[in-house]
């Protein structure tokens, strides 16, 4: 590891998130934007969410629906490779949305922390898993602790991130327990790239009233375990090599 890889991991341990500026250039992001208008645009399930005039603001199942483009992505600037510093070389992906406000489809989040994975079957009996529910015909449960914390968020951004399109915050340090450290806005340009654990405490207003701007996110879940107890499997498990 290079001295700026072990300073960013350092500010991961401590705050529970780094912000790593201009990771994907310009041209990248353009090329992205254009790949993912091409797969919503093929894609007419409920998996791709949009407003009544057809403007998409979210999308889930990004796993299954297009995941050749992800490993290709995530190949891009070694963004693999920086996951798998944190969580080892066998992590996998195991999920993937995607996120937008548009400005006539803005919404927010309170305080929460992300404790929601997708699973193959939230029907097994299970004293570490509970709560299961069911999104966009796939089952999710909520993890134990245990679990989150050995899972890593890694956000592409694909559009500047300003205080006018509902940016994110977060509690620092709010992963180990610490509540009384100043809420952060994370603010950025596009293709900038977010890693937060799990369990970093965060929220998202939502974009100002007379806002033009979007804000678009990629969303990569990564575990850095593949079996799971009780007989509950990962709904995806996806390596840097299969």
């Amino acid at each position: 590891m290079n001295t700026s890889q072990l300073l960013w991991i350092a500010s991961l341990v401590v705050d529970g998130y780094v912000l790593l500026p201009r990771i994907l250039s310009g041209e990248v992001v353009d090329r992205i934007v254009i790949d993912l208008d091409e797969i919503f645009r093929q894609d007419a399930t409920e998996s791709v969410l949009r407003t009544d005039s057809g403007e998409i603001y979210g999308a889930r199942n990004l796993l299954q629906n297009a995941p050749t483009f992800l490993r290709d992505l995530l190949g891009i600037a070694s963004l693999w490779a920086e996951v798998e510093a944190i969580l080892g070389p066998t992590c996998g992906l195991v999920r993937v949305l995607f996120f937008d406000k548009p400005p006539e489809q803005s919404w927010a989040l309170p305080w929460h922390r992300d404790r929601t994975i997708a699973v193959r079957d939230n029907r097994l009996p299970s004293v570490e898993f509970t709560k299961p529910t069911t999104k966009v015909s796939v089952p999710h449960v909520e993890a134990p602790s245990w679990l989150l914390e050995q899972m890593l968020t890694l956000r592409v951004h694909l559009d500047p991130m300003t205080d006018a399109n509902g940016p994110l915050k977060v509690l620092p340090s709010s992963h180990r327990g610490v509540e009384d450290r100043p809420v952060v806005t994370i603010l950025g340009e596009r293709g900038d790239v977010l890693l937060m654990r799990p369990l970093v405490s965060h929220c998202s207003n939502r974009s100002a009233d007379d806002t033009t701007q979007r804000r678009r996110i990629l969303h990569f879940e990564f575990a850095a375990i593949e079996q799971l107890p009780d007989g509950y499997a990962w709904h995806d498990y996806v390596t840097r090599n299969r």
